[in-house]
């Protein structure tokens, strides 16, 4: 049976949503959950209906946001380090976070361990698109000064991930740029292009809003120009909501139009709400490793619990590590 770490401390909203959303995720996938945190905190939130299914590793430390990510590697009594301790050990084949990104990010390529070949691990956040199929964006933040060799091997990742675990048949990536024609770019990006466009699944350059609107599956990037994005891509979704809200309620009219297209409305908060996409894959190191926001609510850890499960069981970290052996060969 598969073994999830879960990092129960940390994150914004405290225990509980932590908890919550593993119990969800335990009624309805077959796992062992491995909770690391205060027992005290997370033992009587535990139903007695599935406390078979949780263990529960005891500890009180934990790194606060506040915290620089370099403390993390000489805390080795916090829940990250315990819990990624775990999964470097084989005890368990995945970890879920949503306490310090930075920290989950040092100690898994630290103690994880990079895939051989891999010049970063980027971060891979999910995107709403027009079509059914999110769209993935990475590097989200991981990297925020990039050679162009990190550019491709973000592509390579990403492009494993989007046809192994999210199922597209033919994924392709575009290189986010300020423009689509060929010549458009910074220096990164320029030379970046060069080596792409020999991958057959590199489509070219591809602006912002190709991100949403389906042209691409994946949309490769630094770290600093992707994490505007998604900060961004955030602000824009929250405004829109707080505008739709304030003009349904200014008037009679608005109102009885909310409540005929009430059902769209539902299904577009859906499709926009981050706890739908559980969270971010780390990709490039030697085990599956899931950061999900600060600010998760159980919903959004539930979904994260099914990311690492897909993601185990799609076998990805090593179809990525094949696939930059079979680069190797080639070259």
């Amino acid at each position: 049976m598969l073994k999830i770490v879960i990092d129960a401390m940390g994150a914004d909203n405290g225990v509980l949503p932590i908890v919550e959303g593993v119990s969800k995720a335990l009624s309805s996938k077959q796992f062992q959950a491995v909770l690391v945190g205060d027992e005290s905190a997370i033992k009587p939130l535990i139903s007695k209906g599935i406390a078979d299914k949780i263990e529960i590793v005891h500890c009180s430390d934990f790194i606060r946001m506040e915290e620089s990510a370099s403390v993390a590697i000489k805390r080795k009594d916090s829940s990250i380090y315990i819990g990624t301790e775990l999964v470097k050990e084989c005890n368990a084949d995945a970890i879920v976070s949503a306490g310090h990104s930075g920290a989950t990010m040092s100690l898994a390529t630290l103690k994880i361990g990079r895939i051989h070949g891999v010049s970063r691990p980027a971060i891979c956040t999910l995107m709403p698109s027009i079509t059914q199929n999110p769209s993935m964006i990475l590097d989200a933040g991981a990297n925020t000064d990039c050679k162009p060799e990190y550019l491709v091997d973000f592509a390579i990742m990403g492009y494993e991930y989007a046809k192994n675990v999210m199922g597209y048949a033919n994924p392709k990536v575009g290189l986010l740029a300020n423009g689509e024609e060929d010549s458009k770019g910074n220096e990164l990006t320029k030379e970046a292009f060069k080596i792409l466009k020999s991958y057959n699944f590199f489509k070219g350059n591809v602006e912002s809003n190709d991100i949403f609107n389906g042209s691409v599956e994946v949309v490769v990037c630094d770290g600093f120009s992707g994490n505007i994005v998604l900060k961004a891509a955030e602000g824009v979704a929250n405004s829109i909501g707080y505008i739709l809200k304030s003009e349904i309620k200014s008037s009679i009219w608005g109102i009885l139009g909310g409540l005929l297209l009430k059902g769209a409305f539902a299904n577009l908060k859906k499709k926009m709400d981050y706890a739908e996409y559980g969270g971010a894959p780390l990709l490039g190191v030697n085990k599956t490793v899931i950061i999900s926001h600060g600010k998760s609510n159980a919903r959004a850890i539930e979904c994260a619990v099914y990311q690492a499960i897909r993601a185990i069981e799609s076998n990805v970290c090593d179809k990525i590590a094949q696939a930059f052996i079979n680069r190797v060969e080639v070259v």
